[in-house]
């Protein structure tokens, strides 16, 4: 079931020209639009990557399909898409909402923290298991993640650390998964890369990207069934046979995954030193 938006916070930074609200449910979240400037498939390519990171137990915002009247639309002037020199208006409907980790008014959420605090992320490890999930998706978009300070159990339930206030780790902005609106697979060596060596330093082998790696290889066919379950049609629009052959192409690809990786390795010394 989609939540209903109840309330503008704010315009977010970013090509998609996302926009942050609050819905009838007590969340917030950050959502993209359906006519969005970088293509409805946009859309398809984040709900697609919430399921799978789920399973693959990566720390990344929930996601949830948020529903725009037109009444809320109208009392929202300011709610628009630059296009150039002109407005344009968002569409009545559902749109892709990721989940804000907390009220904006109250959690400080970064997008960067200096090298001592980065080291003390209780989830760093999920830095490894995304770069999976990015060279197996074909994520043409550099690696982004926020940052914030919560209660560890809560955000990383797979850290092995007590229940405290801990920096943790979220993976977001999955919008360029299958080179975004165009529906195939990137390979270049920085493609999905983090800009942050640091997050890369402990690994020295294959072994290090486990156990996300025989995850991805063993990838299960009911789960692309469930995130294709959750897609409302409108975002589809006579793309149904395209996704299709798309997500095909993705299971076959996932054995490629282990050269993938050690092809980024051997052309980028300096974001894996300890590589042997």
């Amino acid at each position: 079931m989609p939540v209903l938006a109840r309330r503008l916070v704010r315009k977010m930074r970013g090509g998609a020209q996302a926009h942050l609200v609050e819905a009838d449910d007590g969340h917030f979240y950050v959502v993209k639009f359906r006519n969005n400037p970088q293509h409805r498939r946009i859309l398809v390519n984040e709900l697609i990557a919430s399921v799978f990171l789920e399973y693959l137990e990566i720390s990344a915002p929930a996601a949830a399909v948020v529903e725009f009247t037109s009444a809320f639309l109208a009392q929202n002037p300011e709610l628009f898409i630059q296009l150039g020199g002109r407005r344009l208006s968002v569409e009545a409907g559902r749109h892709f909402g990721s989940r804000f980790p907390g009220d904006p008014d109250r959690l400080a959420v970064y997008d960067f923290v200096p090298d001592l605090l980065l080291e003390r992320v209780v989830n760093l490890r999920d830095f490894l298991g995304t770069l999976v999930f990015d060279k197996w998706t074909g994520n043409a978009d550099v690696r982004q993640a926020i940052f914030f300070r919560s209660t560890v159990r809560e955000w990383a339930p797979g850290a092995s650390t007590p229940a405290r206030l801990a920096f943790v780790a979220q993976m977001i902005d999955h919008g360029f998964i299958f080179n975004g609106p165009h529906w195939d697979f990137v390979d270049a060596p920085r493609a999905g890369l983090y800009f942050r060596p640091a997050v890369y330093r402990q690994v020295r082998s294959l072994d290090d990207f486990q156990p996300w790696l025989e995850r991805v290889v063993h990838f299960p066919d009911e789960v692309i069934d469930d995130a294709c379950r959750r897609i409302p049609p409108e975002w589809l629009e006579g793309d149904e046979s395209a996704l299709e052959a798309l997500l095909h192409a993705l299971l076959r690809r996932a054995r490629r995954v282990p050269d993938l990786l050690r092809e980024t390795a051997r052309n980028l010394r300096d974001a894996f030193p300890n590589w042997r």
